[in-house]
């Protein structure tokens, strides 16, 4: 009861304008209670975050099949990870990585150890090209989740996954495969390069 009152109370604020009384208030108990068993708000988020969703399963799930299909395999997992039940867990971890620098470093670290990076090697990414095509792709998957679940743009918001899947694989495998005019030697995405993560 408080940790699906916490999930709603985090995707709709956000962590910072989250209160644990609010939480309190909704879950019909005494903040008091929630200090005990969580300790703090911080503690409180990354219990209400634990999602149904095992990244490792979905990124090895991903890596089955060829390279020239990766991109839409990854947005079809993505699209369907996010529809699924655990949305509004998924939603307040973007709203809160927004809104908290602290949590930043955290979800960067996760998206390129368990995602980017596996996704690059198995796409045959040379080391060199992983720093820029990894932002590449993260700034395209985090475009997709703030304007269709987080900002509700129309008629992304809306449109049927069936249809979106392919117009968001088209620009992933792009980003994967795709010529580039120019690769530097490193970028934003610290350890997209590296070996973290699953091989291929």
């Amino acid at each position: 009861m408080i940790l699906d009152a916490a999930r709603e109370c985090f995707a709709r604020n956000g962590f910072v304008r989250c209160t644990v009384r609010e939480v309190a208030a909704s879950a019909g108990v005494d903040p008091a209670m929630i200090h005990h068993y969580f300790g703090s708000k911080q503690q409180l988020f990354l219990a209400a975050v634990r999602v149904p969703v095992d990244p490792a399963e979905v990124v090895a799930t991903v890596l089955q099949g060829p390279a020239e299909t990766l991109g839409t395999r990854l947005a079809g997992a993505i699209v369907g990870a996010w529809e699924s039940p655990a949305q509004p867990a998924l939603v307040a971890a973007v709203r809160s990585a927004l809104a908290d620098p602290a949590l930043k470093n955290q979800v960067q670290e996760f998206l390129v150890g368990q995602v980017i990076g596996p996704v690059l090697r198995a796409a045959g990414c040379p080391s060199g090209e992983r720093p820029l095509r990894g932002s590449l792709l993260a700034s395209q998957v985090m475009g997709l989740l703030l304007s269709r679940y987080v900002l509700a743009i129309e008629p992304v918001a809306s449109l049927p996954a069936a249809a979106l899947v392919p117009h968001v694989g088209a620009t992933l495998q792009r980003y994967l495969t795709g010529p580039l005019d120019a690769v530097p030697s490193h970028g934003a995405v610290a350890g997209a390069g590296s070996d973290t993560g699953t091989s291929s």
